[in-house]
């Protein structure tokens, strides 16, 4: 379940708002797999029979439920559920007018009143999915509804909608634990016909559906962790969030394409202000000039054209981002030599005031390997870095809060809807200790603003005082990669990479 006031997949989206058109790739041997229908497309998915329900918050909701707008292959918004909207002059009401054809799984109209439902439900203190009167919906008519918002617009293509009808008499107090999200009635593009639990779910195409029948027949979530040995014995055609690192074990096999998606997540290297050799920002530019980061992408096998920057962003200034430090290892050495830390004993350990230049960075296990090509890359400038790993993310979170660490490589969220994320780090009380008056005016200003125009100027300011700061160093933005069978078409990488979140747009080609 997200943070309560938080809108997760529209950030990754509107964050890559002009991002990467990474052309999918494809390797291969002959395919001597056979189906029981040419009509049927089976995935490997991280979940169980809840897994289209809102405890998960995964894409696979989509199949079932219809968010108010999504995206079309070229990143543009496109209604789904919505038939218009129109903000207010602050951008904190929309007017949003529905389609008037979209049925519930039943065959009773999906209406306005299912909007403020939801809304209402997931707004229960006992359901803690969006924040207490973050968000207050007023029913005009059957179809049309506005929506005001303390924390951003309705145009959230990964809040989905639930059916009033059905809903309203049970206990809200076991939300989480309705049956009705094993068997669950939808509006969107399939509808549920079985599952067994723990194993699988079968889905089938509306046929009422308002655009329209999906080409694809059925689809089977076959529950499991990812496994290359599924799709490579032909069990599976989809195998979601791959580790890019197991993607050389396909070898040749043509069978396969590969897509990416973007995701708001930006893996980070946080500096521990208040240790005293991380609080001089010549010691901070210098470990970031020292790290090649573009090299580091292929190390992890990540798509070699990322961007890189060095500030926080939202997707409206994504086209005018500074220019990020370059790699520069003899610009690093100076810099360290400006803040005190020499070569003293020319052991290769740089030292101030008879100290050696040596730090612990905590890191995740299953990041490790990032870890130790960046403790390889300060160890040419003469910084001695020691790993010491974690069992998750929560874990290291949780150990720099309390302040008792050196750095740290965790994540950051570049949305608007993530600036009180942001707000932790670099606002007051700073988990990394790091202090600036206007940066926290700034961040505060744009986490009570909607109006596209000013927060433009405000993260362009942003922008410039993380240039000179460099309070920490941002390494990639993270992606998410899906394998995926040839026959299946429609795909695109960076827009409609998922194959689950857009399957009413795909279709199968079982030709050579």
């Amino acid at each position: 379940m997200p943070f309560a006031g938080e809108i997760t997949r529209l950030q990754w989206v509107f964050t890559c708002a002009c991002c990467l058109m990474l052309a999918a790739t494809g390797c291969g041997r002959g395919d001597d797999r056979t189906y029981s229908s040419a009509s049927t497309i089976t995935i490997l998915y991280p979940t169980d029979e809840r897994g289209l329900g809102p405890e998960y918050d995964l894409p696979a909701q989509f199949l079932m439920f219809l968010p108010l707008v999504s995206h079309k292959a070229d990143g543009m918004l496109e209604g789904l559920f919505a038939r218009s909207w129109e903000p207010s002059s602050d951008y904190r009401s929309w007017t949003i007018r529905l389609r008037t054809d979209v049925r519930w799984h039943d065959g009773v109209p999906a209406t306005a009143h299912d909007i403020a439902f939801t809304v209402k439900l997931l707004s229960r203190p006992d359901v803690g999915y969006i924040s207490p009167g973050a968000v207050s919906i007023t029913v005009l008519d059957d179809f049309t509804f506005t929506y005001t918002s303390t924390v951003q617009g309705p145009l959230n293509d990964y809040r989905t909608y639930y059916p009033k009808h059905l809903l309203e008499d049970l206990d809200p107090t076991e939300f989480y634990n309705w049956e009705f999200w094993t068997r669950p009635v939808g509006n969107g593009p399939y509808r549920y016909v079985r599952h067994v639990p723990k194993t699988m779910m079968e889905l089938e195409a509306n046929p009422d559906y308002f655009s329209g029948k999906p080409e694809i027949d059925r689809v089977i979530l076959k529950f499991g962790s990812t496994s290359l040995a599924e799709l490579l014995s032909g069990n599976v055609d989809v195998l979601p969030q791959v580790n890019p690192m197991d993607l050389p074990k396909l070898g040749e096999d043509t069978r396969f394409h590969i897509y990416y998606r973007i995701t708001p997540d930006v893996s980070t290297i946080y500096w521990n202000h208040r240790q005293p050799v991380f609080g001089d920002p010549r010691v901070r530019k210098a470990l970031t000039l020292a790290i090649n980061r573009r090299e580091l992408q292929a190390v992890l096998n990540l798509p070699d054209d990322l961007p890189l920057f060095d500030v926080i962003y939202t997707q409206r200034q994504w086209g005018e981002l500074p220019q990020p430090l370059p790699y520069d290892p003899e610009r690093a050495k100076q810099l360290l030599e400006e803040a005190g830390w020499h070569n003293v004993e020319g052991n290769g350990i740089r030292q101030r005031h008879g100290e050696d230049f040596h730090f612990t960075m905590l890191v995740v296990g299953n990041r490790v390997r990032e870890a130790v090509y960046i403790q390889d890359q300060l160890r040419s400038v003469g910084i001695r870095m020691e790993i010491s790993t974690r069992e998750g993310f929560g874990t290291v979170l949780r150990e720099m809060r309390t302040g008792n660490f050196q750095a740290a490589i965790w994540r950051q969220l570049m949305t608007i809807s993530g600036v009180r994320g942001q707000l932790a780090f670099f606002g007051e009380g700073s988990i990394i200790g790091y202090q600036n008056a206007r940066v926290l005016e700034l961040l505060e200003t744009v986490a009570d603003t909607q109006d596209p125009k000013e927060l433009n100027a405000l993260y362009r300011e942003l922008m410039s005082l993380f240039q000179a700061d460099l309070p920490v160093t941002f390494l990639y933005p993270m992606t998410e990669t899906q394998v995926v069978h040839r026959r299946v078409r429609g795909l695109s990488t960076p827009w409609r990479a998922d194959p689950v979140w857009y399957m009413e747009h795909l279709w199968l080609d079982e030709g050579p």
